[in-house]
């Protein structure tokens, strides 16, 4: 059994040619609404992509806008324990360009609400549970709280680092397995040595986290485990949206890593669930579910050694300036 908690979004999406600058106003194509935030993102893609058994502690705004977002988690088959708070439930405003590009402002609202004391008083009795999965939207001080209640119940810990911010040592030492992206890989070191890291896996060795996992978007991703690097080169598709995707994966990899399944395996269930989930609009709207991805990967071959070989390279050199 998974949990995640974290935050809970209604995004409001509209397309067009491209993302504005700043100052600028650009004529929108198409406008949609749709259930989002990382926290449910991720809890959505956990039940959908893995098949696993799926909570969520989450807090929501007495509105109009947490219906969709319960209906949704619901429909995915999340079992919700949810925190009712005085603030809106939390929006965010996502513009996608032509190229599958987006941008995204996210407004926290009831998700800000969710605070140590809710462990106990929702998921404290809960048992059965292997992996703890949770990501930056919601307090800093909680996410560390329901880390070291997790930790000290035997639950593995898996964080996504995302929005990226300085994580505290004492959250870190109860993280078993940390998701970043490049970007939020150097911000960590960097907030943690007070150097700028020269390579990706230079970075990854000065992290005492049992097991680090970077995506490193169309190139694919990579994990540092057991003092080893293992690369995943992603796979190709058309892309349409890349609104979750990042998300996606992080379910699909908690799921897997929650059946037993090795790490490297576990990172190309994973790559294939988030390349999947580009070719559609939306975040959990375009979520893979667990029969789609298992079909996606009997039609593509494991990646060839110049493939891997490259990713590696790629890891182990100095970033551009």
């Amino acid at each position: 059994m998974i949990l995640v908690a974290g935050s809970a979004n209604l995004d409001f999406v509209v397309s067009a040619s491209h993302i504005p600058a700043p100052g600028e106003t650009v004529l929108g194509e198409h406008f949609q609404t749709f259930p989002g935030g990382k926290g449910a993102n991720q809890a959505v893609a956990c039940a959908r992509a893995s098949g696993a058994e799926t909570h969520m502690l989450l807090a929501l705004g007495r509105d109009d806008f947490a219906k969709p977002l319960t209906d949704a988690l619901s429909q995915a088959g999340v079992v919700q324990h949810t925190v009712w708070s005085e603030q809106p439930t939390g929006c965010a405003f996502i513009c996608v360009s032509s190229g599958g590009d987006n941008a995204i402002t996210v407004a926290p609202g009831a998700n800000a609400a969710l605070r140590p004391e809710h462990w106990a008083s929702h998921v404290g009795a809960l048992t059965g549970v292997s992996h703890l999965l949770m990501q930056l939207e919601t307090p800093l001080q909680t996410v560390a709280f329901y880390a070291k209640a997790a930790r000290e119940a035997g639950v593995q810990v898996v964080l996504n680092a995302a929005p990226a911010q300085p994580l505290p040592s004492d959250l870190l030492t109860n993280v078993d397995v940390l998701v970043v992206n490049e970007g939020e890989l150097f911000a960590v070191v960097q907030a943690k040595t007070g150097q700028q890291p020269l390579s990706i896996t230079l970075a990854l060795q000065a992290l005492d986290v049992p097991a680090v996992v970077v995506t490193l978007g169309a190139r694919g991703s990579c994990a540092w485990v057991n003092n080893t690097l293992v690369a995943q080169p992603s796979f190709q598709v058309d892309v349409v949206d890349t609104t979750g995707a990042g998300d996606t994966f992080c379910g699909a990899l908690t799921g897997a890593l929650s059946q037993g399944i090795e790490m490297a395996q576990a990172l190309r269930t994973a790559s294939a669930a988030g390349a999947l989930a580009c070719t559609q609009l939306g975040a959990q709207s375009s979520m893979p579910t667990a029969q789609t991805v298992a079909q996606f990967l009997e039609q593509h071959r494991p990646a060839q050694d110049s493939a891997v070989h490259s990713l590696l390279a790629y890891c182990s050199a100095s970033p551009s300036p």
